[in-house]
């Protein structure tokens, strides 16, 4: 549930290289307005058809391929690292209007990546945002095999499972620090909201097309900036969406959970924040057995209610401690940020992280907040 910045104008002058330093911030709402004439929507139910649905779909303006999860370290030391993988992909114009390209370097296309290291023991936080056009070899996506890449931040398939869901190399760099790792998916391909279209706004095509892996056994390395190369294994999630929607105009953002319970259930929830606080009655959420079935839930049927607030270095006031309820599932529990500050430098700030699960049940996920930070000066954490 992840839609950001996919149609900002900076994309326009945006090249290949580490994080480029804007001149504003971008409110959420903002970077979710434009003209979508042309692209193709997300209005109906479609057939989900592996591996051509895990590559690209550039009939739709907005695509992206996120990796988050928890990793320990197999050392005896037992540290902790959150991770986050993120490609998207941002269509400039649709594809019926581009105009023929000579030059290896035009493409309609562009990309961004986001990459997120959390060190939880020393509650250090490494983030980094890069741009390249979709041309030239410095990023692009395929299905087969599948691939998403920008630069050295790389998603690849590195085998094959009847199911539908794809093992997956990915890989990484922040600040100095950076992660290679293995996923292995447990469960198969969990298709979200209605067959996978998930409505976020009033009227047809105001959707997304969306599927996620949502249990990966992960190992691999993490190296730290001072080069000590950590052996680690945990779980991650894979989510995968393409649409062509906006925010509609009472929506100013939305929290997202994904939580790996220990008794082998997976949650995802998110709530569409309304103008007037309220909870936007598309948001919606699923309950995955650990057999990997699948039960939807829909905005009645959960209650997040936040508890504690942590205010960043920039200003951004986000709920870290959060009381979740799933009653139909028995579900009453406390999602708890690892660490408060895991809030991302980038040209919107959100704020990403693990959380700690305690209550009803235990366990461990992400939790990403949007719109808590808009409107504010943007001036520069300070470096940890």
């Amino acid at each position: 549930m992840r839609a950001l910045l996919l149609v900002l104008p900076l994309f326009l002058a945006a090249c290949a290289g580490d994080r480029q330093p804007v001149g504003a911030r971008v409110s959420v709402a903002e970077a979710m307005s434009g003209d979508t004439t042309g692209y193709a929507r997300a209005e109906v139910v479609r057939p989900f058809v592996f591996p051509a649905d895990h590559g690209p779909h550039p009939a739709f303006k907005a695509e992206w391929w996120y990796v988050t999860g928890n990793v320990r370290a197999t050392d005896g030391t037992d540290r902790r690292f959150g991770i986050q993988f993120t490609v998207f992909r941002s269509a400039l114009v649709p594809d019926t209007a581009a105009s023929a390209r000579l030059s290896d370097w035009a493409s309609n296309q562009l990309y961004m990546a986001h990459v997120a290291i959390g060190d939880i023991a020393a509650e250090r936080f490494y983030d980094a945002e890069r741009f390249a056009r979709g041309a030239a070899g410095l990023a692009g996506a395929s299905a087969e095999p599948v691939e998403a890449f920008l630069g050295p931040i790389r998603l690849s398939q590195v085998g094959a499972d009847a199911s539908g869901a794809v093992p997956l190399r990915i890989t990484g760099e922040a600040d100095g620090a950076a992660f290679d790792l293995t996923a292995r998916p447990l469960k198969p391909v969990v298709l979200q909201g209605d067959r996978g279209l998930s409505q976020k706004g009033a009227g047809a095509g105001n959707a997304s097309y969306y599927y996620a892996q949502t249990r990966m056994a992960t190992e691999g390395t993490v190296t730290l900036p001072d080069g000590e190369a950590v052996p680690v294994e945990g779980l991650t999630w894979l989510d995968r969406e393409w649409s062509t929607s906006a925010l509609g105009p009472d929506q100013v953002g939305w929290d997202w959970f994904a939580l790996h319970l220990d008794d082998g259930r997976d949650l995802m929830l998110y709530q569409l924040r309304q103008a007037d606080g309220t909870k936007d009655p598309l948001s919606e959420g699923s309950l995955v057995a650990p057999d990997g079935a699948k039960t939807r839930l829909d905005a009645g049927e959960f209650e997040l209610e936040p508890v504690e607030t942590w205010e960043s270095p920039s200003g951004g006031a986000y709920p870290t401690r959060w009381r979740v309820r799933v009653p139909g599932a028995g579900l009453d529990l406390e999602v708890a940020a690892t660490f408060d500050a895991q809030e991302l430098d980038a040209t919107i700030r959100y704020w990403e992280g693990a959380v700690d699960v305690s209550g009803s049940g235990s366990g461990v996920g992400f939790l990403e907040m949007t719109g808590y930070a808009d409107g504010l000066d943007g001036s520069a954490r300070p470096t940890p």
